[in-house]
């Protein structure tokens, strides 16, 4: 399986509810701003049952969207509705408060950065379009027929002129920062030496891949592949010529395996392998292609061949163990009778006995 460092603009589940955290927390701090204005200012008697019927529908939609579990799972158009409704409620509130005039103007501002930072750029351009449009409604009573058309259009232009800066700078930031996440998250999972997935990102697919195995009743297998040859090579020819092993083992293994498979180096010279849908007897043919790939392979070092042997263990679900734990558990031991039985062949997990495969 080869690893793409490509940006992916879309958000990880995880990162979609952390965003939905703090557009609710922003949904009550507009709440609080209106509240707060509605006891200081103290507007008149129809602008303030105005303003309370405005906070009375926005706070019942916060509690029956999100609170009431209206739709369980985040999604981006969940937090696009709730941002434009958010747009709605303080284009509300400033009908009552002044207008364009209104000291609770940039409002639209907190919409602009929620949907900088979890929508991206083309829905931000939109809720911008939008808000220009609350602008120009907004200001169109103010106008007479002695101001100028042109005169009228650089007013609102001026006045626009902060939401759209504030939407461009926030969109390009939330872009290089998830761009350096993502890079930072692809260097915490990979080897360093090979570029394949390292321990940490294996356990973290192997018990995804599980987790779907056991809800679907689909099987699977992992192989744990360890080298014959690295410490020879590395007492023999140094441990450049080692690393020079690990990486022709690894593009020996990619050559077998599909698009869908888990590759991770899982030790020095150990490397294990997942086969999502795929049972024990179709594991054993990718194992002992792997295992002859492998060997028809030899190492070129210092004008020398050196033949390179592996030796493979397998296990697979649900025959083996109903945990991942205990099927990893199997193949190492499978592993390790190929070691015993003279290296350089594949060994399949049996509850009675190992059963050799090649």
């Amino acid at each position: 399986m080869q690893i793409n460092l490509s940006f992916d603009p879309k958000l990880s589940a995880e990162e979609l509810r952390g965003f939905a955290r703090t557009v609710a927390e922003i949904e009550w701090l507009l709440l609080i701003l209106v509240l707060l204005y509605q006891t200081v200012v103290l507007p008149a008697t129809e602008a303030a049952t105005a303003l309370a019927m405005a906070m009375f529908f926005f706070a019942a939609f916060v509690l029956s969207f999100r609170y009431v579990n209206f739709y369980r799972k985040e999604s981006y158009w969940k937090i696009t509705v709730e941002t434009m409704v958010m747009i709605v409620f303080i284009t509300w509130v400033l009908v009552y408060t002044g207008r364009l005039e209104s000291p609770l103007l940039n409002l639209y501002l907190l919409v602009i950065i929620t949907s900088a930072l979890a929508l991206g750029k083309l829905a931000t351009l939109l809720e911008i379009i939008m808000i220009a449009v609350c602008y120009v409604w907004l200001g169109y009573p103010e106008r007479n027929q002695s101001q100028p058309f042109m005169s009228y259009m650089t007013m609102l232009s001026a006045q626009l002129a902060p939401i759209v800066l504030v939407g461009y700078i926030a969109t390009m930031l939330s872009a290089d920062v998830r761009r350096a996440l993502i890079q930072l998250r692809f260097l915490s999972e990979t080897d360093e030496l090979t570029g394949i997935f390292n321990v940490r990102a294996f356990t973290a697919i192997s018990e995804r891949i599980f987790k779907q195995a056991a809800r679907y009743g689909r099987p699977f297998s992992i192989l744990l592949v360890d080298s014959d040859s690295l410490k020879t090579v590395n007492d023999t020819y140094g441990h450049e010529a080692g690393n020079q092993l690990i990486k022709s083992a690894v593009q020996c293994i990619q050559n077998q395996l599909r698009e869908t498979d888990i590759l991770a180096r899982y030790g020095g010279d150990e490397f294990v392998v997942l086969l999502p849908e795929t049972p024990c007897s179709s594991a054993a043919g990718v194992a002992a292609r792997i295992r002859q790939n492998i060997e028809d392979t030899p190492l070129s070092v210092r004008n020398k061949k050196i033949r390179m042997t592996v030796s493979i263990g397998i296990a697979s679900y649900p025959e083996h163990g109903d945990n991942l734990k205990a099927i990893l558990e199997k193949t190492d031991q499978a592993m390790y009778e190929s070691k015993t039985l003279g290296r350089n062949r594949v060994t399949m997990y049996n509850d009675k006995q190992i059963k050799q495969e090649a």
